[in-house]
């Protein structure tokens, strides 16, 4: 069975690469992934702060796993870092992908982005994407089982 994924990236400089992952459909259904329209991220951009908020923790509810993907501005993004940090307080496994060769709109790959920090001792494993659809799938669940761990030893 498919793990719930929340998805974290730099919305206005990757969705477009963002898609392209979201596409392998290895997850259970975008609608249920963690990834939100672009009106929903608009709406709630225009509620402020708490908008934003309630919005990502709407979408990380019944998620076990959190992957970011990683792109050139990933790391310094102020929302990315808070779904982070909210995924690992809910004992989310986390995954990196580096997402920076794929092509956005106009053909074009972008600068390898730094992996966002994370406290140390949290286990946040990163690959570069290569479009391979079974290790996608495999290290999902890696990381899911990395956060069953987590939730058994409370």
């Amino acid at each position: 069975m498919a793990r719930r994924v929340f998805f974290s990236f730099h919305h206005d400089d990757d969705i477009w690469r963002a898609n392209q992952v979201r596409n392998v459909n290895v997850v259970a259904g975008p609608h249920l992934a963690g990834f939100f329209d672009h009106s929903e991220y608009e709406a709630a951009k225009k509620l402020g702060k708490d908008g934003i908020q309630r919005m990502i923790l709407n979408h990380l509810k019944d998620t076990t796993v959190t992957v970011v993907l990683i792109g050139t501005r990933t790391a310094n993004r102020r929302w990315v870092k808070y779904e982070i940090g909210q995924s690992i307080a809910r004992k989310n496994g986390l995954l990196g992908i580096y997402i920076h060769r794929l092509k956005d709109p106009n053909k074009l790959p972008s600068p390898r982005g730094a992996k966002p920090a994370v406290p140390q001792g949290v286990d946040f494993p990163a690959y570069e994407w290569d479009k391979d659809s079974d290790r996608f799938r495999k290290e999902i669940e890696a990381a899911g089982k990395r956060a069953d761990a987590l939730r058994r030893a409370k």
